[in-house]
């Protein structure tokens, strides 16, 4: 199965999503990550962020929903949309979720201020990540309604 994660710049939280889900996913699982309209760069703090963490970051890079290698399976947006921030709506057949999580390109404050807001951006989404793979994947593959709200439920996890 692949899971895209969508959001509008593609530079911070899909990012650090597609990496994240890629390093804990079990085989058969991918994830993706592009952008309605994509920054051009990642984040440099997402980055340092994620190898922090352990997770590796060669090849990752912001891209246009436009230029996809595969089709998803499940769409995951990103963007905060209680913010007022707008999602990108993906067109295709996947099974689309929201899992809201405020921006951390947009944070300001001190140095430890904005690493504090990208960590908690990753946080929430490693939560959900960690929630999303701990579900009966092979069951729930079989039976998209179940699946499509246990995913809605996820999004809904705070750290």
């Amino acid at each position: 199965m692949n899971v895209l994660f969508l959001c509008t710049g593609n530079s911070c939280r899909s990012i650090l999503a597609e990496a994240t889900f890629n390093h804990l996913a079990p085989a058969g699982w991918k994830a993706i990550s592009a952008g309605s309209k994509p920054a051009g760069y990642v984040h440099p703090r997402s980055l340092a962020l994620l190898a922090r963490e352990g997770i590796a970051t060669a090849g990752y890079h912001s891209k246009s929903w436009d230029e996809l290698p595969l089709t998803p399976d499940i769409v995951v947006t990103v963007c905060a949309s209680a913010a007022g921030e707008a999602c990108p709506v993906y067109l295709g057949p996947a099974l689309r979720t929201h899992w809201g999580v405020d921006d951390p390109a947009h944070a300001t404050g001190t140095d430890a201020e904005i690493d504090a807001a990208f960590m908690t951006a990753y946080r929430i989404l490693r939560a959900r990540i960690e929630a999303f793979l701990a579900l009966p994947l092979a069951e729930l593959a079989q039976d998209r309604a179940r699946l499509k709200a246990e995913l809605d439920r996820i999004g809904t996890l705070l750290v």
